[in-house]
């Protein structure tokens, strides 16, 4: 397999990753499969559309020998894979504060089911219990058991920040808890204008945006006056719409394939780190279209 635009991406990603976090967390013996090698081969693996690890790993041996000299059996891979989300959190951030992309004032926030079992034995005996609940997908109309993901990006699809939580919370408290985790980012951008749908109404919530110096779009109620931007809200609904088709569409969000909260955590991080590599890949090398991942996917 030759794909000149993958290595170039995953060479770029790991000079970056390499330089910015620089060595391994482990004490003692370094690993022989490096930690920057162990984001690129993740990221790698969500561009290739491999869900399966299994499968990946073997495809992997065959055709990219060359760029990781060392591949581990599954259960090693699983394990690293696990015990790097804060590694890969972290190289989400190195790649969107690299862009011009991080300055931007204007943010899109949607939330997006992620589901972790289909039957009612799977979800009496997951370990996801406790973590995990029911909800209801308006968008396509059903119900399903799992996780939802909060995505706050710019327009272009750059991640700023993100979380999993369960359906059953309201989407309010997790976009504010959020926020009120890393407050210098609402702080660092005067005039910050949050776009979202009528999920996220509500006079408080809207309250505690404008204490921080934020501002909320969002569509209006019948019962309400029409809202000052809410004629561009149909395009912007097209940009979020479309940010969760790279997601779900291109990298498989719902195929993750994880059992514990760890390891969906870890691989809806991975894909985040995927769709990131690829905007800050594009952006860099100029390419007309910034989140395109079609020169990547095969």
């Amino acid at each position: 397999m030759t794909n000149e635009d993958l290595d170039a991406l995953i060479t770029g990603l790991y000079v970056k990753i390499d330089d910015e976090i620089g060595g391994n967390r482990w004490l003692g013996r370094p690993p022989q499969l490096s930690d920057s090698e162990l984001v690129c081969l993740a990221v790698a693996q969500a561009l290739l559309g491999f869900s399966s690890e299994a499968r990946w790993l073997r495809f992997a041996r065959a055709n990219l020998g060359p760029m990781f000299p060392y591949l581990p059996k599954r259960p090693g891979y699983n394990k690293r894979l696990r015990a790097a989300l804060p590694l890969v959190k972290k190289a989400i951030r190195v790649l969107a504060t690299d862009t011009d992309f991080w300055f931007d004032n204007h943010w899109i926030v949607d939330s997006t089911p992620v589901p972790c079992g289909m039957s009612r034995p799977t979800v009496k005996r997951s370990e996801m219990a406790g973590w995990a609940g029911y909800g209801y997908c308006a968008s396509h109309s059903r119900f399903y058991w799992g996780l939802r993901l909060f995505l706050v990006c710019t327009p272009t699809g750059m991640p700023i920040t993100w979380a999993l939580a369960s359906p059953k919370i309201d989407e309010r408290e997790v976009l504010a808890a959020m926020l009120d985790r890393e407050p210098h980012l609402t702080a660092d951008r005067p005039g910050l204008l949050l776009i979202a749908d009528k999920g996220f109404a509500s006079k408080e919530f809207e309250t505690d945006l404008a204490f921080q110096g934020a501002e909320l779009l969002r569509p209006s109620f019948k019962r309400e006056k029409r809202r000052k931007g809410e004629s561009l809200l149909k395009s912007v609904r097209q940009l979020i719409e479309s940010v969760n088709d790279t997601l779900k569409g291109q990298l498989d969000l719902e195929q993750h394939g994880g059992r514990t909260f760890e390891g969906v955590a870890v691989r809806v991080a991975q894909r985040i780190l995927a769709m990131a590599a690829a905007i800050w890949h594009n952006h860099k090398t100029g390419a007309p279209v910034l989140r395109s991942l079609t020169a990547f996917d095969h």
